[in-house]
C-alpha cells in the first residue's frame, strides 16, 4: 500500500477490549496496520461503551456511534467516503454491508471473520448432542449459509487458521482469491527476561467467559480433570482468570479444592508469566487461542487438546502437550509442572512456534501489497467473483427491504 491519506471505516460488532479477549487484541493489530500506512481509521460500533474498552484516540483513531436499521449510517458513510471498510465479524457485514454497497459502492469490502463461526457453532452442536464432529455438519449448519454469503460477498476475508481457509476452500468452494491468512501479527522478543521454572507456581486458565468453548473447558477443568490433577499433586493449585464471569462461574470457587475463580485479570502477562503450567482443555472452538499465543509470548508450557492447538503451530512441536484424553491430559500436566528439564524444552518450542508462525514481519508486507493490488484492480476483481454478485442481487434485496421496514416501524 503507498502512503496515502485516505481512510479505513471499520465496523465492528463490540468496541476492541484488547484486555478481554484475543479479538480485541486482533483488531488492534489491523488498526496499526492502516495506520501504518497513513490511512485515517475510523471504528464505529452500535454496541454500547463498555468499562474495559481501549481509548481509541490513544491509538489515533476517531470514534463512532453508529445505529442498526437506520439511515443516519447512510448520510454518514456518504460524507466519510471511505477507501476501505472492514467489517469485524459477518453479522456486521449482513447490518451494513448493502448500505455500503449503496452509498459508497467504490470501497474496497473487507471481512475480519476472527474465526470461522460455523466450525465453532457446529462443533458445539455435536458435543452437546454426545457425538463426534463430521466436516459434513458444516454443510447443514443454519450460520455455514449466512456466513460463507457474506464472505461472498466481500472483494477479500481475512482469515486467521490456514485450518479454516482449508474448509471454505475444500467444503464450501470459496475461490482462493477471495481469502488472505493473516494470523496473529506478533513483535517477536528475546526469551531472557522469561521468569525462571523455579520462581514460578500454580497452574493458571485464562479466557473471556462469553465465549462457550472457555466456560465448558473451566467446567471440564472442574468436575474432570483438576480432580485427576490433585490424586497426583495434593498441594497443587489452579487459577482461573476471565473477563465476564457469570455467577455459575463464580460458584465454581473453592479453595479448599485449590479451585481459585479470580475474575478478570488486571494484567494478563503477569498472570500467565508467573504460572508454570497453563491448562486450555477445549473441546469445541474455531481460530487461534489467544491464551495459548500468549503463553507462548510470556514463556509458559501449555496443555491442551487438539481442539486448542488447531492451526496454532504449524508441523513444529507444540510448547507442552497435547491430549484429548482427560488421564493423559492429567498425567502431562503434572509431568510438565514437575520436570524442569522438559518444561525448558518446552518453553523454548513456544519461542519457536512465535518467531516462525507469528512475527509480523512474515504477513504484515504481504497484506499491504494485496490490499494495494484489490484497490487498483477492484472493478475486474469483483467481475470474477459471480457468486458474491448473484448473492448481492438477490440478499442483499431482501436484507435491504427488511432493514427499512424496521426504519419505518421504528418511527411509528
Amino acid at each position: 500500500m503507498e502512503k496515502v491519506n485516505k481512510t479505513v471505516l471499520i465496523i465492528g460488532s463490540v468496541w476492541p477490549e484488547p484486555n478481554s479477549s484475543a479479538a480485541g487484541y486482533r483488531m488492534l493489530q489491523l488498526i496499526s496496520c492502516f495506520k501504518e500506512e497513513g490511512y485515517h481509521v475510523v471504528f464505529s460500533s452500535p454496541a454500547m461503551d463498555s468499562d474495559f474498552m481501549v481509548n481509541l484516540e490513544d491509538f489515533g483513531v476517531e470514534k463512532k456511534t453508529i445505529k442498526l436499521n437506520c439511515s443516519s449510517f447512510d448520510a454518514y458513510v456518504k460524507e466519510l467516503i471511505p477507501t476501505i471498510v472492514l467489517f469485524d465479524r459477518f453479522m456486521m457485514e449482513e447490518q451494513f454491508g448493502w448500505r455500503v454497497v449503496e452509498s459508497c459502492p467504490a470501497a474496497l469490502r473487507l471481512l475480519d471473520t476472527e474465526d470461522l463461526h460455523c466450525l465453532r457453532l457446529a462443533r458445539q452442536k455435536a458435543f452437546k448432542e454426545k457425538r463426534i464432529f463430521q466436516i459434513e455438519d458444516l454443510l447443514v449448519e443454519e450460520v455455514s449459509k449466512r456466513e460463507i454469503a457474506s464472505i461472498l460477498r466481500c472483494d477479500l476475508s481475512l482469515m486467521i487458521s490456514n485450518f479454516e481457509m482449508d474448509i471454505l476452500k475444500s467444503v464450501f468452494k470459496v475461490d482462493e482469491k477471495l481469502l488472505f491468512y493473516l494470523p496473529f501479527l506478533l513483535d517477536t522478543n528475546a526469551d531472557s527476561n522469561f521468569i525462571p521454572f523455579q520462581q514460578r507456581k500454580n497452574y493458571v486458565f485464562i479466557g473471556n467467559f462469553l465465549h462457550e468453548p472457555n466456560w465448558n473447558a473451566v467446567q471440564y477443568l472442574k468436575e474432570t480433570i483438576w480432580p485427576l490433577i490433585k490424586q497426583q499433586q495434593s498441594d497443587a493449585e489452579l487459577h482461573i482468570y476471565g473477563a465476564y464471569p457469570s455467577q455459575k462461574v463464580l460458584q465454581l470457587h473453592n479453595p479448599k479444592q485449590g479451585f481459585h475463580i479470580q475474575g478478570r485479570a488486571a494484567n494478563a502477562q503477569k498472570v500467565i508469566s508467573e504460572a508454570r503450567v497453563l491448562l486450555a482443555p477445549l473441546r469445541f472452538g474455531a481460530g487461534l487461542k489467544g491464551k495459548l499465543v500468549e503463553s507462548m509470548q510470556y514463556g509458559t508450557p501449555t496443555v491442551t487438546t487438539a481442539i486448542g492447538a488447531e492451526a496454532m503451530h504449524e508441523d513444529l512441536p507444540w510448547n507442552g502437550f497435547i491430549e484429548n484424553e482427560e488421564v493423559f491430559f492429567a498425567q502431562k500436566a503434572v509431568e510438565l509442572y514437575n520436570n524442569e528439564k522438559l518444561w525448558i524444552q518446552a518453553q523454548q518450542q513456544g519461542v519457536e512456534i512465535i518467531s516462525q508462525c507469528y512475527d509480523k514481519s512474515l504477513f504484515e508486507s504481504q497484506f499491504k501489497t494485496k490490499i494495494s493490488n484489490l484497490l487498483a484492480n477492484l472493478s475486474q476483481h469483483r467481475k470474477s467473483n459471480f457468486y458474491g454478485n448473484l448473492l448481492q442481487h438477490h440478499s442483499f434485496n431482501s436484507t435491504k427491504y427488511m432493514s427499512r421496514w424496521i426504519e419505518e416501524k421504528n418511527k411509528k
